[in-house]
């Protein structure tokens, strides 16, 4: 009987055991981060982070002097609130528009709907890179370049083939007797999208906040290629990349500058996670 149960548990056992192990390799180098980040300059030249676990002595040499470093750094306040204007404006446009292009061509009946949707999908597969010339060229003309506007339309662009996917996907799965009910009632096409659509795929469209807001918050060569490095326009994420030199000779300063710069996305994060997975999940299965 026992033998029997056991053999029973052995794939759930497995299962177990590789999660486990899978967050172990996600959370070292997390941990070999943050313990760099409280470690001065000599300390981190000389030897490994991983010597203050096997020293616990070399916990009482630990400094906030990098955070110091970071956070006294000139003009940190103001890449700060650039960052927050790209971001928030990035991120409202993109799932703005993506809402709208997923509802039309998931509820509304035109020919063609079919070819622009898979058109739209096979957009995620163009590499990024392929478009920063020509786009750059586009901008220097229209005077878009070094414009925080000109940087929301290219996040848009960007991320809009997996914004559709994902709300299509939902929109797609919601009933069709409520659309049917409130055409019949007499609804226009933008009230059932504001009445019904948006607050049934809440979940679905605060998964998406997360994923627009983290990407653009994180981003850096497209922040860089499209605004350059000055000052008055440059995110968080510029202005860290110049504290490290040329010769990589400051680089331990960035392991605290990471940090700084997780805390906006991880108090986003854990805001909605309530609704992350119910919207990754929620347009699995036709309602």
């Amino acid at each position: 009987m026992g033998r029997s149960k056991l053999k029973r548990m052995m794939p759930r056992i497995a299962i177990n055991a590789l999660v486990i192990f899978a967050m172990v390799i996600w959370i070292i180098p997390t941990l070999g981060l943050f313990v760099t980040s409280f470690r001065s300059a000599s300390d981190v030249a000389s030897t490994g982070w991983w010597t203050v676990l096997t020293s616990p002595l070399k916990f009482t040499q630990f400094t906030i002097e990098n955070y110091q470093t970071v956070l006294s750094t000139g003009g940190m306040s103001t890449s700060f609130r650039n960052s927050f204007t790209i971001t928030i404006g990035g991120t409202f446009l993109s799932v703005f528009v993506a809402a709208l292009a997923a509802f039309g061509l998931s509820r509304l009946n035109f020919g063609g709907r079919t070819f622009f949707y898979g058109l739209i999908v096979m957009m995620m597969v163009v590499p990024t890179q392929m478009t920063f010339v020509p786009v750059l060229r586009l901008y220097n003309k229209l005077s878009l370049s070094g414009t925080f506007f000109g940087l929301w339309l290219v996040h848009t662009g960007y991320g809009l083939p997996f914004a559709v996917f994902m709300l299509h996907n939902f929109f797609d799965s919601l009933p069709d007797d409520l659309f049917e009910a409130a055409y019949i009632d007499g609804a226009s096409v933008w009230t059932t999208f504001v009445r019904l659509a948006i607050p049934l795929s809440v979940p679905a469209i605060a998964s998406l906040v997360i994923f627009q807001f983290l990407f653009i918050w994180n981003d850096l060569l497209v922040a860089l290629i499209y605004l350059g490095g000055h000052e008055s326009v440059a995110p968080l994420t510029v202005r860290l990349s110049s504290l490290v030199g040329s010769f990589g000779q400051s680089w331990h300063l960035l392991t605290a500058a990471a940090f700084v710069s997780m805390f906006v996305p991880l108090i986003v994060f854990f805001s909605l996670q309530k609704y992350f997975v119910r919207g990754i999940l929620g347009g699995a299965v036709k309602g």
